[in-house]
């Protein structure tokens, strides 16, 4: 017969009105171990059912303020250090198992730091059974008398379950019997001594309200979590001493249904308590378990034993299965023991431990992540995507926290204070998960078959209803027998009318007799026909059934290659994204490489244009020292032959004087009106003032008309004065004039721009300063040169200076040479309202209170260093103006070369 298949978890059709919109939130139960020892200091106290008290140990004791800090953290359930395990069982296993019974999903796990008791709790010790025996003596009490025989009921990789009639299912049998492989084991075996007092539960506990028009067949499967690979660990590998191969990890998919469930991993039908832990236990041993420094046996991988039943109803009359995949029912109970969170630097793992407890403490942190965002969605509108799928563990159980069954979480607790902040972190993920929703499980439909049909049809003692049974009419058809009874010992007539009777009555018989014998040489005859029709039947139908046979067998090798090409398909895809992985990775190496390359030639830019301004400024300030030397050294040449000429001049003159002179005679002193209007007719040398060679002609012709009266007056009031007096005398008033105080200043100045006269010297008494080269002003003395101070000469009273009124507001001169070299820094000179000029005049000193000169010159290290001198404009005497400077601000450019640079 065609097998029928089954959807896992079936889904039924939710009508109005029911409660698919009730939610109920996550049932999580603590549970607090006994100490190891009993010295042991303690950190976590029971303070009722409900309620765990974290108090902080000795070396943790005080908190910020200086006070002990206690937390307390509500449960649905705490059970103490004295709970046994039939109390935990009852409390928080049993209500799932019922609901195993009646068709919904479950999901149990413990959760907890290393060492808390876990494993202990999910599977037990010996003569402590754990919830996962209990759950399996509960199981088979209660559907003990109902279960299908085996292979009624067989699954598939799709996630479903098929149904096979009883030949098809006792062929099956057979087949399996035959093999030379190890076979399941059976229910009548007796239970292993090694895991014997763990299933020997004396508590006999069942479920209610079985549905007896039901049959039943329970599938364990047992897969491990390890790295965030999953491994079967009931797969059954064929030993190879010279080449073993490693155990292949299985990979999740989604059914129809959007089920998630792990592909390729091994079922086995099991029968009994003692058959079903007896396969646990197998898969126990290939469970990955590690000593470490805080526990000898920890477990180094999430477990999950899965247990799966399979309901079918009973047909109408009560003795075979319905056929019909709509009434198959599968749901599933998930008991999980999580290995437990740890820290590094406690367990001091290394290599492999510490890769292990790294992917452990992932897995659990993606779980924690899974509680949080569902929470925060439920209790603020929010829409955000949960993480399931950055972690097996998460991604396998994504149906149960969207409402495909309920959801039970036991914390396990270690009270010791080693562990206390493992502890507290423990308890605040347990207290905000149990304030995550999941949905409620609807109901299963019901088949609408007549119940009470499995008992209705069984034989009974008695007739059926009120009609004869057939010997019955067949006696009522003979004669009746005459009376019997003799009562005399000569009665003749009894005797042979009961002959009579009875002859009659055989003969009748034979009648009968002969009439059955033909009706059954007809019948015969009947069912050789009917014999020969059906043989030519089934010959057809065995025809036809090869036919299928075949065209099923290529079908199915036709579903083998496309699985293994899905399975390749699937390998390659992750390995292309593993690949699509390391590439992004290097793309987002080589992406900030780049942008770390770009910022250093940036920097490297910005210090090459201030590194060519450096240069630049340099070669212009050595360009302009080297011209300004050599003016310097021609000036100085030309000075010195100056005053040379001037002296042998001034002796020829005074020379020829002495020689032309008349005789003595009574000197006579000319009025100085008289002195004023001689001019004398030979010329004046050129005064030797140290200016530039350009300088000089345009300062001795205006120099010259000034000193005549005066040297005229002196050759003829001191007449006779000798000649070493004269050129003494001559030597000492000229000696102020002899140092080279300009080229000083104009050591200081920049060359000027092209197309600009080098020199550009307005020189005048009145004014009482020069301006050299367009840039600075420099005082000058107001003495004429050449013009001799003696005891006749008119004083002249030096008027006082006044300052303009400040509250009138200033004004500034902003004199910046366009020689000057452009920086790039932040803050540049500037003064508002101000007249900036590049060379200085007199009618831009006329409109303003205030003077500012921006001077750039380098500095000890190398940099341009510009500075800002201020002074104030006075008038002078005169009617001209003069700048007396008060201050000076330097503003400097230095290269961050011994700042770290923080690059993101």
């Amino acid at each position: 017969m065609k097998p029928a298949k089954a959807k896992m978890p079936r889904k039924p059709v939710i009508k109005k009105g029911s409660q698919s919109n009730l939610k109920d939130p996550v049932g999580v139960y603590c549970r607090v171990r006994p100490l190891s020892f009993p010295d042991q200091e303690c950190c976590v106290e029971v303070v009722n059912s409900t309620t765990v008290q974290l108090h902080t140990p000795e070396g943790y004791r005080l908190n910020r303020n200086g006070d002990y800090k206690e937390t307390q953290y509500s449960f649905k359930r705490v059970f103490g250090i004295h709970t046994t395990q039939k109390e935990l069982f009852d409390v928080v296993a049993s209500p799932l198992v019922d609901d195993l019974i009646h068709g919904k999903n479950g999901l149990l796990f413990t959760y907890g730091v290393t060492g808390s008791g876990k494993t202990h709790t999910m599977t037990g010790s010996p003569g402590y059974g754990g919830l996962l025996p209990r759950c399996l003596n509960m199981i088979f009490n209660s559907i003990g008398s109902f279960q299908a025989k085996r292979y009624v009921f067989k699954s598939n990789d799709r996630n479903s379950m098929e149904i096979q009639c009883e030949v098809d299912a006792l062929l099956e049998r057979q087949k399996r019997e035959a093999m030379p492989v190890p076979k399941t084991p059976s229910n009548k075996r007796q239970a292993d001594p090694e895991f014997a007092d763990m299933i020997n539960v004396q508590e006999f506990c069942k479920a209610e309200e079985i549905d007896e028009d039901s049959v039943y067949g329970v599938f364990v499967s047992y897969i491990e979590i390890y790295n965030n690979y999953i491994y079967d660990l009931l797969e059954e590998v064929q030993l190879d001493p010279i080449k073993p191969k490693l155990p292949q990890s299985k990979i999740l998919r989604e059914d129809k249904n959007h089920n998630m469930y792990v592909a390729g991993c091994t079922e086995v039908e099991v029968k009994s308590t003692e058959e079903a832990f007896e396969v646990f236990w197998r898969g126990q041993k290939k469970r990955r378990i590690a000593n470490t420094h805080l526990n000898r046996e920890s477990s180094r991988s999430h477990s999950v034993f899965s247990i799966k039943l399979v309901q079918a109803p009973l047909d109408a009359d009560g003795d075979n299965v319905l056929q019909e995949k709509e009434q198959i029912t599968i749901s599933q109970l998930s008991l999980v023991d999580l290995a437990g969170s740890e820290r590094t630097n406690r367990t001091k793992a290394e290599g492999n431990r510490l890769r292990e407890a790294g992917n452990i403490n992932q897995s659990l942190m993606t779980l924690r992540t899974c509680m949080e965002v569902l929470r925060e969605n439920q209790t603020y509108g929010t829409n955000k995507m949960v993480p399931y799928r950055d972690s097996k563990l998460t991604h396998l159980f994504k149906n149960y926290f969207d409402g495909e069954g309920k959801v039970r979480m036991i914390v396990c607790v270690n009270p010791k204070a080693e562990d206390y902040e493992e502890s507290l972190q423990v308890l605040r993920f347990a207290e905000v998960t149990q304030e995550v929703e999941v949905a409620r499980p609807v109901d299963k439909a019901i088949c609408g078959l007549t119940p009470g049909r499995r008992y209705r049809n069984l034989p009974r003692g008695g007739p059926v209803g009120d009609e004869p049974l057939v010997t019955e009419v067949i006696l009522q058809s003979f004669p009746p027998l005459p009376p019997s009874k003799l009562l005399d010992i000569n009665d003749e007539e009894t005797l042979p009318k009961l002959i009579e009777a009875l002859e009659k009555r055989h003969h009748l018989r034979q009648l009968m007799t002969e009439e059955l014998n033909k009706q059954c040489m007809n019948f015969k005859a009947l069912l050789k026909e009917f014999d020969s029709s059906l043989l030519n039947k089934e010959n057809y139908i065995q025809e036809k059934l090869n036919e299928k046979e075949k065209l099923i067998s290529g079908q199915k090798s036709e579903i083998e290659r496309l699985e293994k090409k899905n399975k390749t398909l699937e390998y390659k895809i992750e390995v292309l994204e593993k690949t699509t992985t390391i590439y992004e990775e290097d793309k987002r190496n080589l992406q900030q490489e780049l942008e770390s390359q770009n910022q250093k030639l940036q920097r490297q830019f910005s210090d090459k244009r201030r590194l060519e301004a450096r240069l630049q400024g340099m070669v212009t300030e050595t360009s302009m020292k080297w011209q300004k030397e050599c003016e310097r050294r021609v000036a100085a040449t030309q000075l010195e032959m100056q005053n040379k000429l001037w002296v042998k001049d001034e002796k020829l003159k005074q020379l020829k004087a002495i020689v032309t002179e008349p005789k003595p005679e009574k000197p006579e002193r000319p009025s100085r009106e008289r002195d004023r209007e001689r001019i004398l007719p030979r010329s004046v040398s050129p005064s030797p003032v140290p200016l530039s060679s350009n300088n000089i002609a345009q300062i001795s012709t205006g120099q010259q008309l000034m000193s005549q009266p005066q040297l005229h007056r002196r050759s003829n009031s001191c007449s006779s004065i000798s000649v070493a007096s004269c050129i003494s005398e001559w030597e000492q008033k000229l000696s102020p004039f002899s140092t080279p105080v300009n080229v000083t200043s104009l050591a200081r100045h920049r060359q000027q721009e092209p197309g600009q006269s080098k020199t550009c010297i307005v020189s005048d008494r009145r004014r009482g300063m020069y301006w050299t080269e367009g840039r600075e002003m420099v005082p000058t003395f107001n003495s004429e040169i050449g013009v001799e101070e003696d005891r006749c000469r008119r004083n002249t009273p030096i008027p006082v200076r006044h300052r303009r009124s400040r509250s009138a507001g200033s004004r500034w001169v902003d004199h910046k040479p366009a020689s000057n070299v452009q920086t790039e820094t932040v803050m540049q000179p500037h003064v508002p309202n101000a007249i900036t000029v590049s060379v200085a005049n007199e009618k831009a000193l006329a409109k303003c209170e205030k003077y500012m000169l921006t001077h750039q010159e380098l500095a000890s290290d190398g940099e341009i260093q510009t500075k800002v001198i201020k002074g104030d404009v006075y008038k002078t005497r005169g009617g001209g103006q003069s700048v007396q400077f008060t201050d000076i601000e330097t503003l400097k450019q230095e290269s961050p070369t011994g700042v770290p640079l923080l690059l993101r």
